[in-house]
């Protein structure tokens, strides 16, 4: 077996070149100390602060396995001294800190001392352990809300923690997987080329196969720690809850972020994590997911397919990023299977231009009645529809069934209203987070345990975005995503809140659906590929229009687009012949015109719209302005007229009919049987009108 030549801590995943003319590796690591980096020798902050804790029977041990509140409960309360050690600790540790802080401002050298602080605070979290270092990964992602100086050292958290010794690693390696290092590795680095606070990586060549691969090895002593972590912050959640008069179950949350760390520190389930998302997500373009090796892997050592690359954050890739956005909401709201964990340290860029999914430790998942109120909150926040929006946050168990739907209806206005003035594109995540804050506080808004990991998935992915973008909106970026699903997705649910949204006091809302159809327009397919710019090619646009309308997926909406395209031609031609009959008859100029009702003149003014719509004209905005409200001024016939008018001409449509071939064979075929169909509607409506007259 070849050792390969010490590579430097580098961010994960290096390239440090295979050599094979290094020294002979003597496989039996345990009784040969001879080979051992200074790495290996230095004994880590983790285990040289936190160390005692480590100390468990094989009983105990093996009872870590998962989350189990009442089990590490009652483990630790036999194990008062050690529990009272943990306390001192972390408040002498962060009391220190803070003592350090006070003394800065009070010696007016807080601006000289800044960066030593933030390096201080990173060395004290390392020594506390992973909990910590996870909480703290999450906070440096986002760079809105941490100054430059901490975000950068917080963020050496992600894979740059001080290495635990080589040796008890391949003497794990070895444990795990009961065959010596040589028989598993042909190649391997004698050093860690990332360490994280769960475990740490080397470079290694599979002996059988000769694939290059990443070993990642778990960090001793770490189910212990977390355990004992956990169970502190779990009994702190609920002192503060008491003490604030926090609405959320705060230990709920603590349940909720510990069982998924518990799960990430199983290994084996870590791979049938990636195994999963690679089948789900491993086939949308310019996505790569790493395969497992289970046979290599155990609970303690997992063996993956190595990639190459740099951190996204430390490129300037927007595109990539926009795919990592499309990707995480397909996930969420597509199989309900995401990533959890979706730090910079976790999203590479290959050399390639793909967009790499690292560690799978973290997963949650979101039940597809969530995905639909997630869905609907957004197409209700985006339309101003604040009542359905508060019967939302009912559905996502944010708010109780109690709650007082009008009262919140007016908060949620006020809370949102300016922010959504701005359009869909220009709304941010983390404002409206942090803009609802008070409100949720008045209403009695829970968080339940499943929404803030879904919330920090978001937060996260914001984050890094704005690293690149400070102007990037996650929303804005992602609404055409969601507009598509919403138009096209088979939920009862999801249609029948855009059967809602789409007629108002039955009342069909012809602008909500030109919205929702050029948001969806925004991206060429449902991937994530270079935005339409709107008006500089109607031939573009008109032929998606028309492929999405006669598709099996727009087939509900299809329905309603039928439905009003014949009640606008029944308005229509109710318009023309009181036309024709007040210019062949002048008896009819001396009394009014009441063959056209309101009803009609409304429909008139939806056909109009989506004649304009679908073909690819966008008239001006103060025409349509004036005959929305002409009514006031003008008589009906005057008004049908005036619609009649600005219609578009035989030559303006044309184009449309230059496209009809260029449509799927099977969008043809529907759209042969459309006249059949409108004639049908067309004929059921005149008769309908006719016994209303004749016998009402």
């Amino acid at each position: 077996m070849i050792l390969l030549p010490a590579p430097p801590i580098v961010p994960f995943p290096a390239n440090p070149t295979l050599l094979l003319s290094s020294p002979p590796y003597c496989p039996r690591r345990r009784d040969n100390s001879a080979v051992v980096s200074a790495a290996s020798r230095d004994v880590d902050s983790f285990t040289s602060k936190s160390g005692y804790l480590f100390n468990l029977s094989a009983v105990e041990a093996d009872s870590l396995s998962e989350y189990n509140f009442p089990r590490i409960d009652a483990m630790y309360k036999k194990k008062p001294l050690i529990l009272l050690r943990r306390l001192a600790q972390i408040g002498t540790t962060f009391g220190f800190w803070f003592g350090l802080r006070l003394a800065d401002e009070a010696l007016d050298r807080s601006e000289q001392m800044f960066k030593v602080r933030a390096a201080e605070l990173r060395k004290l979290l390392v020594e506390l352990g992973p909990a910590y270092v996870k909480i703290a990964q999450a906070v440096s992602s986002r760079p809105d809300l941490i100054p430059p100086i901490y975000l950068d050292e917080l963020s050496l958290l992600q894979d740059q923690i001080t290495p635990f010794s080589t040796e008890v690693a391949f003497n794990m390696i070895e444990d795990e997987l009961g065959l010596p290092i040589d028989e598993l590795f042909s190649e391997i680095s004698p050093e860690p080329v990332a360490a994280a606070s769960l475990g740490q990586v080397y470079q290694a060549r599979l002996r059988r196969s000769g694939k290059v691969v990443a070993v990642k090895v778990q960090r001793p002593g770490v189910r212990a720690a977390i355990a004992l972590d956990t169970l502190i912050l779990r009994y702190m959640a609920g002192l503060i809850k008491k003490a604030g008069r926090f609405n959320s179950d705060l230990q709920a949350v603590v349940d909720e972020w510990a069982t998924s760390l518990f799960k990430e520190m199983d290994y084996l389930k870590e791979a049938q994590n990636g195994i999963k998302f690679r089948k789900l997500y491993g086939s949308i373009k310019d996505v790569l997911v790493p395969k497992m090796y289970t046979e290599y892997s155990t609970s303690k050592v997992l063996v993956m397919e190595w990639v190459e690359g740099q951190k996204l954050a430390e490129v300037n890739d927007l595109y990539l990023v926009e795919v990592g956005v499309y990707c995480s909401f397909n996930q969420l709201l597509e199989y309900g299977f995401y990533h959890a964990d979706p730090h910079p340290g976790n999203f590479l860029r290959t050399y390639d231009g793909q967009l790499a999914y690292l560690d799978f430790g973290m997963m949650g998942d979101f039940r597809p009645e969530l995905r639909d109120g997630f869905m609907e909150a957004c197409l209700h926040l985006v339309n101003r529809d604040f009542k359905s929006l508060a019967k939302d946050f009912v559905t996502l168990g944010l708010l109780p069934p109690t709650a007082e739907k009008g009262a919140v209806t007016k908060a949620l206005t006020d809370v949102f209203q300016d922010a959504i003035a701005r359009g869909v594109r220009n709304i941010s995540f983390g404002d409206l987070s942090g803009d609802l804050g008070k409100t949720m506080y008045q209403f009695k808004f829970r968080i339940p345990p499943y929404f803030s990991l879904v919330i920090r998935s978001l937060a996260v992915l914001e984050g890094i975005a704005i690293g690149i973008n400070p102007n990037y909106k996650v929303l804005g970026s992602t609404y055409p995503w969601i507009a598509r699903k919403i138009l096209t997705d088979s939920s009862p649910q999801l249609k029948s809140s855009l059967q809602s949204l789409l007629y108002e006091d039955g009342v069909f809302r012809i602008d909500r659906l030109e919205s929702l159809v050029t948001e969806s327009l925004r991206t060429e397919t449902a991937l994530v590929q270079k935005p339409v710019e709107g008006g500089t090619d109607s031939k573009i646009v008109m032929k998606q229009i028309l492929a999405f309308t006669f598709t099996e997926q727009g087939s509900f909406v299809r329905e309603i687009l039928l439905r009003e395209f014949a009640k606008g031609l029944d308005a229509f031609g109710l318009a023309t012949l009181d036309s024709f009959t007040s210019v062949a008859s002048p008896f009819y100029s001396s009394r009014p015109l009441n063959s056209l009702t309101e009803e009609d003149m409304t429909n008139l003014r939806t056909f109009y719209r989506l004649i304009s719509l679908f073909s690819g004209m966008r008239g001006d905005e103060a025409q349509v302005k004036a005959i929305s409200k002409s009514g006031e001024a003008l008589t009906p016939l005057d008004e049908a007229s005036l619609v009649m008018y600005q219609l578009p001409s035989a030559e303006e449509m044309l184009p449309i009919l230059s496209i009809l071939p260029e449509l799927p064979q099977e969008s043809q075929q529907r759209l042969l049987q459309l006249p059949g169909d409108l004639v049908g509607r067309l004929v059921s409506r005149a008769f309908a009108r006719t016994i209303r007259r004749l016998f009402l």
